[in-house]
């Protein structure tokens, strides 16, 4: 096994079991090391910290397991594959008759840095973000499918638009049948899933509990959701009673694609109490919303930097953003606001929306921090797996 040796002082992290090892931290490493190869890091002084995959970039290598022993790689997969299954079911996920879409690997906070795997009904998606891990899909696939027997037809890998350019790769079918489409439940609403065309692995499972918080302020209420993408917010509010519900999103296949979620969960007459519209969000507001038109305004827009050189750029437009959506929110009503990039810091999010509220002249009380899913779990010892950050905002 070749060797990753740490700068003195550098190994702190590791040895408070972060498992990013990030190449600004190595004093040198073995000749010849290949993107996704199993090497060992060791401190200054020989000490054996770990092992995991190795990947030129930032972060250089992803801890599979710590310590001195050197475990068989395919015994790590299936210990912490088995434990991941262990945990949904924990949460009451694997045997509840009114949800079968859930995250069942969230990368490190499973213990398995570079690995996503997420449960639409009988169809299962796994997309690496390591070399590593795709270079285990297979095995990873076997395991899955020994796991769960029966209760899932099909492995797809979508791991193409993560893994870095140098390294292509097509996404497709691993394990059973040639299914990428689904109809899912979560808390008993229908939800349309095309894993291969949509975003992500195909739906945003991290906001099940925030949408269903929204929907138990929603009775009665006039409610705007940005960004809907599938429109699980929208069906969320419409399922809890809202008077009006409409759907803001720039792209048309998202608009047909909330319409049709909307269409799947009621009547006509359920129906009627929604409108969907593609239009850019932030004219959207400005042309519609001025008159404080709305309850409950939903702001949850992709992630708006993906690294800490777009960092002071993202915070600029998340502030430009909420403060407008401020202002179309009646007094006493709601703002369900969102962050989902990983470089803008819990802290940093609530300090912008802050100075939204300030640039909007609203008296603002903050009723709920918000954040991913239990079944997106983030391993204490490493921060950064938790990236969703959220507040519901009463708006005076």
């Amino acid at each position: 096994m070749k060797k990753v040796v740490l700068l003195k002082g550098r190994d702190g992290a590791l040895r408070r079991r972060n498992p990013w090892v990030f190449s600004g931290a190595i004093s040198r490493e073995d000749d010849g090391i290949e993107d996704g190869e199993i090497v060992a890091v060791e401190a200054v002084n020989g000490e054996r910290l770990g092992i995991g995959h190795y990947q030129h970039g930032g972060i250089r290598v992803r801890v599979l397991h710590f310590g001195e022993e050197e475990l068989p790689i395919s015994e790590i997969l299936r210990e912490r594959l088995a434990s991941a299954l262990d945990l949904r079911a924990q949460l009451g996920l694997t045997a509840d008759p009114l949800t079968n879409a859930y995250r069942l690997v969230h990368a490190a906070g499973d213990g398995l840095p570079g690995l996503i795997v997420d449960r639409y009904a009988s169809l299962v998606v796994v997309q690496c973000h390591s070399v590593g891990m795709h270079l285990l899909k297979d095995d990873i696939a076997t395991a899955i499918g020994e796991l769960m027997g029966d209760e899932i037809s099909t492995i797809y890998d979508k791991s193409a638009n993560v893994l870095p350019e140098r390294h292509p790769a097509e996404n497709g079918v691993l394990l059973g049948e040639e299914i990428t489409k689904v109809v899912v439940l979560e808390n008993g609403r229908r939800f349309r899933v095309d894993v291969a065309g949509g975003q992500k692995t195909g739906f945003f499972l991290d906001q099940r509990d925030n949408r269903w918080l929204l929907g138990s302020y929603a009775k009665g209420k006039s409610v705007l959701n940005t960004f809907c993408y599938t429109g699980g917010f929208s069906v969320y509010a419409l399922l809890g009673d809202a008077a009006q519900v409409q759907s803001v999103d720039l792209s048309g296949s998202a608009i047909e694609l909330t319409t049709d979620n909307v269409s799947r969960n009621g009547d006509d007459a359920f129906a009627a109490r929604h409108e969907a519209h593609a239009a850019d969000v932030m004219e959207w507001l400005k042309e519609h919303a001025e008159d404080a038109a709305y309850d409950i305004v939903v702001v949850d827009p992709p992630a708006f930097a993906k690294n800490k050189h777009k960092r002071h750029k993202a915070v600029q437009a998340y502030k430009r953003l909420n403060a407008r959506a401020m202002k179309a929110i009646k007094p006493g009503g709601l703002l369900f606001t969102f962050s989902c990039s990983r470089v803008v810091e819990r802290q940093l999010f609530y300090d912008t929306i802050v100075a939204a509220g300030l640039e909007a002249g609203r008296e603002c009380r903050v009723l709920h921090h918000l954040s991913q899913g239990a079944d997106h779990p983030v391993n204490l010892y490493h921060q950064e797996g938790e990236y969703l950050k959220g507040l519901v905002v009463r708006v005076g």
